[in-house]
This record gives structure tokens, sequence and C-alpha cells, in this order.
């Protein structure tokens, strides 16, 4: 995390990485979270990617990320949270590397109607040793499956934290993000006061 100067105090700004599946929901969370107008890259999906964006199990969906999302949010009057959604497609992700720079964490958004969708971010993360939150996106205010369920699916790590949220409220996209932070706080602690 950075450090920056603020009035009456000191400011800590941390970037966080939005990533999952095509149509997952990363922009919808991105927006519904930001306290600034979200920069988008959303663009009219056209028949030039018929055959490249299987668009099939999200009907309906008429857009989508070419480059990334960007947004911002205060959790409190201390921490500044800079967050940078993936795009989904396979073609895109080239830029994950660019996008993940400086990231102090990432949350991976999870369609468990398409959980297969969510493996290459996982992976990608795990890799980078970049710590990760799985969180269920609840389309319709439903949660289909139990968040252990959805661990033991996935086959991750029991120390990774699996949440459900609805990323179109505000509050529950809060809690996502505060979730991650707390996390990366403990990782961090816990690889401090490990022996060498």
């Amino acid at each position: 995390m950075s450090q920056r100067p603020a009035a009456g105090g000191r400011v800590t700004s941390a970037k966080i990485v939005i990533a999952g599946g095509f149509g997952v929901g990363k922009t919808t969370l991105v927006g519904s979270v930001s306290e600034i107008t979200p920069l988008t890259t959303e663009a009219i999906m056209t028949s030039a990617g018929v055959g490249v964006d299987d668009n099939r199990q999200v009907p309906g969906k008429m857009t989508t990320t070419v480059a990334m999302d960007f947004g911002r949010i205060s959790i409190d009057r201390d921490l500044i949270l800079y967050l940078f959604g993936t795009p989904g497609q396979t073609r895109f992700w080239f830029m994950w590397d660019e996008l993940v720079r400086g990231a102090i964490g990432a949350v991976v958004m999870v369609d468990t109607r398409r959980l297969a969708d969510c493996f290459a971010a996982i992976d990608f993360f795990e890799h980078r040793r970049l710590p990760y939150l799985v969180a269920i996106n609840c389309f319709d205010g439903m949660q289909y499956h139990n968040p252990q369920d959805v661990r033991d699916a996935l086959a991750i790590s029991s120390d990774v934290p699996v949440v459900s949220c609805d990323a179109r409220n505000r509050e529950s996209t809060k809690n996502v993000l505060i979730s991650l932070v707390e996390y990366v706080l403990t990782m961090r602690r816990t690889r401090a006061v490990a022996p060498a």
C-alpha cells in the first residue's frame, strides 16, 4: 500500500483488481460501489465476436469490457481503494499483467451457474501469489450454493475467503472489498511474524 499526505493526516491508498469470467458482474460491481463515475471501456458486441465470445450463458448481454473498468471508493477517511476491473474474455488476458501491477489483492467474481469461467482468474492470482478472495455473485438476489460448496468445487485453500455478494448493491460490494483488505492485512501480519 502506498501512503500520501492528506489534510490532517495520512491516507493509505491501495489498488484492487476485480476479475472473473465473461459477464460475471465485474463492471456492475465497480459501478455500484465507486464514488466517482467509473471509467468503463464497454463496447457493443458485434457479429465480429461470433465464435470468439460465447454469450450463450448470458443472454441479453449486449456489451463487453475491452480494456478495463476503473473506480474509486473511500472505505473511511484514511483508506482509499482504487478498483481495476479486468476484461473477461481470453483474448484480452494479455492486459492482466499490467492491471495487477502494484495491486494488494484481487476479487474473483463467480457465477455458480458457470463456475469453470473463474478457474483462469484463480490460477492467474495463485501463480503470481497475489492474495484474492472469491465473491459469489448472487444473481436475481438468490444464493444457489453455499460458500463451502463453492470452495470445494474450486479446490481452493481453506484460508482463501469465499463470500456472497450482490454486485448491484453498494453495501454488499463494499463489504467484499473490506473483507479482502482485512484478509490481505492478516496475511501480511502472519508473514511478518513467521520465522525465516
